[in-house]
């Protein structure tokens, strides 16, 4: 190569990006800032933190605000009651609220944030199940922001390489919105029964729940686990897409599916039943040894 060239090489490199990429990537971390929020759910003993993804549908004429979490980060709101119908005992699987806090920024300074109630309308263990929640914030017309999930049947598997974002609550609320990169790093990981993608976006505990997108903002799948801050496993987003169908979700990652009424969002089932442990040759279940959730936990004062 011609030594005259050498520095014209290191001036292209180290130029700044041009204007339209800059506007380009502002978008994307503004857009993916507005639809993340810090989930906390709280009882009398402890206090969980992780992260979670706004979606907005209209529904009867009022827009509604759904979150996408993992189901260990509002694991510790469960309780079971049991009751008499028809003189048998049934157990009745129910949900204190959850909070969501959304954070506000203003002239590069946080300014306050907002907390608002939401219910668990369908739950799945992360032991058991598939490690996924799906919640409703209660104050209706509040959001208009939405998530834009990755849908793509020709490409269902997104390849290792791919450049990631995630953005999430590391360390809870107070890391909350910081917006992370990394690539995906392998495919198919089986943990336990379930299978996982490997990325190396930054994570610590509070990023679980927390959203995993390309680099034009499409959501490719959640974060759960991790171990060590840019080694961790996601949900990838063909496996939200099959647990949706299979429990009539599909609405809440694709818009142009047909909407519930109010009526059959309350008469969805909370939870579902998921699987018990992995059968062992002697007959009963093995413990599988499990990668750390990345989840906030503190005392309840």
């Amino acid at each position: 190569m011609n030594k005259f060239l050498l520095p014209f090489l290191f001036l292209i490199l180290l130029s700044p990006a041009p204007a339209e990429d800059v506007k380009t990537r502002k978008e994307v971390s503004d857009y993916l800032q507005n639809i993340s929020v810090t989930i906390r759910a709280e009882d009398d003993y402890q206090k969980s933190e992780g992260s979670g993804v706004l979606i907005t549908r209209e529904i009867e004429g009022k827009k509604i605000t759904f979150v996408w979490t993992a189901g260990h980060v509002i694991n510790n709101l469960r309780e079971v009651r049991n009751v008499i119908v028809d003189g048998s005992s049934k157990k009745i699987v129910e949900f204190g609220d959850v909070q969501i806090i959304k954070e506000l920024v203003e002239g590069g300074r946080r300014v306050g944030e907002i907390q608002m109630d939401a219910t668990v309308i369908k739950f799945s263990d992360a032991t058991d199940g598939q490690d996924l929640a799906l919640l409703m914030v209660r104050a209706k017309d509040y959001g208009k922001d939405n998530a834009n999930f990755y849908l793509s049947h020709e490409e269902p598997i997104i390849p290792i390489g791919s450049r990631l974002f995630h953005v999430g609550s590391l360390l809870g609320q107070m890391g909350s919105n910081s917006m992370t990169s990394g690539i995906v790093s392998q495919v198919g990981r089986t943990h336990g029964k379930m299978e996982f993608d490997q990325t190396t976006v930054t994570a610590f505990p509070g990023s679980s729940g927390g959203g995993v997108y390309l680099q034009d903002g499409r959501y490719v799948g959640m974060l759960v686990r991790g171990a060590g801050e840019n080694f961790n496993l996601m949900v990838p987003i063909r496996r939200i897409k099959k647990w949706a169908k299979d429990h009539d979700l599909l609405w809440a990652i694709d818009p142009s599916q047909k909407l519930p009424t109010f009526k059959e969002i309350r008469e969805i089932p909370v939870e579902d039943s998921g699987f018990r442990g992995v059968s062992s040759k002697e007959g009963g279940t093995k413990e599988i040894r499990r990668l750390p959730y990345l989840l906030r936990v503190t005392s309840t004062d």
